[in-house]
């Protein structure tokens, strides 16, 4: 099957790769772990190869295919480090009451934590209290946010860091 020549700029190039194989693709991720989600990985998929101005490409299917493969195995990480971390964060019951030295100790620690998560900024603290606090799916803030699953969880990643570095400095105190 031949095209025309005269096509447009829009189905050239990685662009015109990614509309002619998106059924391809989007079966590819499926198999790859995606599988409701293949739609939204295909558009992240798409952002993050039209966004970056690639010069010619040798061979435009493999290298599609390449990315699409490194962007599950990037969503694959980030669950597993996400999974990892919801553990690590989880929550321990304690059937005792804490002395009053204690409480006060844990309202002070509270205070410092809350500044920390603010520090991160705005949204952030927004979207880390909407998911944690309020229990929130992330697919839902980023809906809600108007953003990308992608940046909901960077997100998330900032203020679990922020964090982190504070209950190294409680444990180091």
């Amino acid at each position: 099957m031949t095209e025309p020549r005269d096509r447009s700029d829009a189905f050239q190039g990685i662009e015109g790769i990614l509309l002619a194989n998106r059924d391809r693709i989007l079966r590819f991720l499926e198999v790859r772990g995606a599988g409701d989600s293949a739609e939204d990985v295909f558009q992240d998929l798409w952002m993050r190869l039209t966004e970056r101005g690639v010069g010619p490409v040798a061979d435009p299917l493999p290298y599609v295919m390449r990315a699409a493969n490194n962007l599950m195995l990037d969503r694959y990480r980030s669950a597993r480090q996400r999974s990892l971390r919801d553990k690590a964060w989880g929550e321990t019951t304690e059937t005792h009451s804490p002395s009053s030295e204690a409480a006060l100790i844990s309202r002070e620690q509270l205070v410092l934590a809350d500044a920390a998560i603010t520090a991160t900024g705005e949204r952030p603290a927004r979207i880390f209290r909407r998911f944690r606090v309020d229990g929130v799916h992330q697919r839902e803030i980023a809906r809600e946010m108007g953003v990308s699953l992608s940046t909901v969880e960077a997100d998330l990643r900032k203020v679990y860091a922020a964090l982190a570095a504070l209950r190294r400095q409680f444990d180091a105190g």
